[in-house]
Parts: C-alpha cells; sequence; structure tokens
C-alpha cells in the first residue's frame, strides 16, 4: 500500500514499486490524501483548469484513475471518503523555494490538508490498514520528498496510522505493518544522473544542477536500502506517468546508465528517473517477514 497526498505522488514517488507488485499477482493498494485542487497546471490546452479547484480535482482525479491502471493497481481510497464525513480534504498548495525544494504557499484553502487533525485522519487510514493488512506501506520521508507540507503532513499522518492499526479497533483485530518504506534518492547516484542528463534538457527546459542542493529524500548511496528494478515495468511507469499531463511533462525514455527516462514537473527542471527506485526501511522495520518480488532487492 502507497500513500500519497496527491493525485501523480503515487507514480512520481513509488511507481516502479506499484507496477513490481501488480505485476507479481500481489495486492496492490493505494490512499490518496487530496484531489490536487491547488497543482500548477502545465500546457495551454488544460490551463483554464488551474485556480478552479473543483475542475481540477475533478481532472485530476481521472487522470489518477488513468496512472492507476497502468500501473495495474486496482485499489484505490481518497482518505477523506474513509473518514466520511462529507469534508474533502483539499490541497493545501506550496511555493517553490528553490530547486528540489518546496514550501507553504502563501495562503491556503478552508479545508486545507495540513489542517487535518493528525489523529482524525491517522485514524482512518488505520482502518484501512487493518482492513487491508498490507505487508508494506510505503510513503514520503520525513521531509515530504522535496518539502511539500501536504507530502510532509502525510508522511506524519501515515506514521501515527500504522502505530494505530498494530491495535485492535472498530471490531477488527490489530495489524503490525512489517515494513514503512520511505522513498530514498541516493545522492552520489542522483548527481550523476543530473550530470548524465544536461544535455538532454529541450526547449524550455531546464537540466538539474548536478552541483547544487538536493531535494530531502536524498541520502547516502549505502543509506538506499530497498531498491526496485524500473526497468521491467518501465513501460507501466511511463504510461502512468503520461496520463498525469497537467503535472507532469517531456516524459520519455532515454538509454543513459542509471537511468531509464527524463521528466519535469511544472518548475521546467528536466529530472532523471533512476533506473532504480530508492527507499528506506523505517525504524523498527522487519524485512525479513515480507516476500518480495523478484525485482526488489532489500540490503539487511
Amino acid at each position: 500500500m502507497a500513500v500519497h497526498a496527491h493525485p501523480d505522488d503515487e507514480t512520481l514517488a513509488t511507481g516502479a514499486l506499484l507496477a513490481t507488485w501488480a505485476a507479481a499477482g500481489r495486492p496492490t493498494a493505494v490512499v490518496t490524501c487530496t484531489r490536487g485542487e491547488r497543482g500548477e497546471v502545465i500546457g495551454d490546452e488544460l490551463a483554464h483548469l488551474e485556480g478552479d479547484g473543483p475542475a481540477l480535482a475533478a481532472h485530476r482525479t481521472r487522470e489518477l484513475a488513468a496512472a492507476l491502471g497502468a500501473l495495474g493497481v486496482t485499489d484505490h481510497l481518497f482518505l477523506d471518503d474513509v473518514v466520511g464525513t462529507g469534508e474533502r480534504f483539499e490541497d493545501s498548495g506550496m511555493a517553490w523555494l528553490g530547486v528540489g525544494r518546496a514550501g507553504a504557499a502563501a495562503e491556503r484553502p478552508a479545508g486545507a490538508f495540513v489542517d487535518v487533525d493528525v489523529e482524525t485522519a491517522a485514524a482512518a487510514l488505520a482502518r484501512v490498514l487493518r482492513d487491508r493488512r498490507p505487508d508494506v506501506v510505503a510513503g514520503y520521508e520525513p521531509g515530504g520528498g522535496y518539502g511539500h507540507p501536504d507530502h510532509v503532513h502525510a508522511h506524519v499522518v501515515m506514521q501515527r496510522a500504522v502505530g494505530l492499526a498494530a491495535e485492535p479497533g472498530e471490531g477488527r483485530p490489530g495489524h503490525r505493518v512489517p515494513v514503512v518504506l520511505w522513498g530514498a534518492l541516493p545522492e552520489a547516484g542522483l548527481r550523476a544522473a543530473y550530470a548524465a542528463t544536461a544535455d538532454l534538457a529541450g526547449p524550455g527546459l531546464v537540466p538539474s544542477d548536478a552541483e547544487g542542493p538536493l531535494p530531502s529524500a536524498a541520502v547516502p548511496d549505502a543509506a538506499v536500502t530497498v531498491r526496485v528494478d524500473a526497468v521491467p515495468v518501465l513501460d507501466r511507469v511511463l504510461a502512468a506517468l503520461a496520463a498525469h499531463a497537467t503535472q507532469v511533462q517531456a516524459v520519455r525514455a532515454v538509454d543513459v546508465p542509471g537511468v531509464v527516462a527524463v521528466l519535469a514537473l511544472s518548475n521546467d527542471v528536466l529530472q532523471p528517473v533512476l533506473a532504480q527506485e530508492g527507499y528506506r526501511v523505517a525504524p523498527g522495520g522487519r524485512p525479513d517477514d515480507v516476500v518480495w518480488p523478484r525485482a526488489v532487492a532489500v540490503v539487511a
């Protein structure tokens, strides 16, 4: 099960893992916390959606459904639907603070996900965990991958939910999740990928700076203890990325060592898709209790 803040995050952050799990015939689920109402829209064709929260939410929900279909994920929930009060958890928005770094927006809407009580959201997610009983829950590291406030809040909610789910609740037995994965990028490998793809930035795009600051998900290479081979599921991941056309652009496969594809977000910075999708096992994890698909390498 992957827990994410917005439509597109499931593919950008955990696409290879989800596609690999689904390809192995294993149950695969995604929980999305908002519908991406405040996302920046790429391209002129759909630019009218930006700023129109309900319209953009409806469109991004359709993009998400297409992306999940491409990845092979058949079980999806919006977290506010699980809470069941009828209130929407809305995208809180963000502001770019620099390359690969985001922070809080100047204003946020009523119902912003960052303002949702952690206990309320976590109790709903714990209900899903007790019901689905996943072997692995994957999500953001404490910094939210690159600092987006909704990502950071989703991490806090996920961690609290995992703790709550270990105890019985609402007539269901508790479920202790064997492994929680935090998305991780290998620092040296990422810088090498930035350098190797610098010449691939087309018109209107700029290359990532191989010497510049890195997102919060970047850690020393040796700290990446779970690696998913993206090559066998690359077609699925590329199709899922292409489905998120309002958020992701310039998606294409490339023949570069250590890199399988490139893309850009709304900041127009070319980003590599690494050949191995990386994770850290959160403290307390028991990787030996999980039967991993063959394309997943776990370092004890």
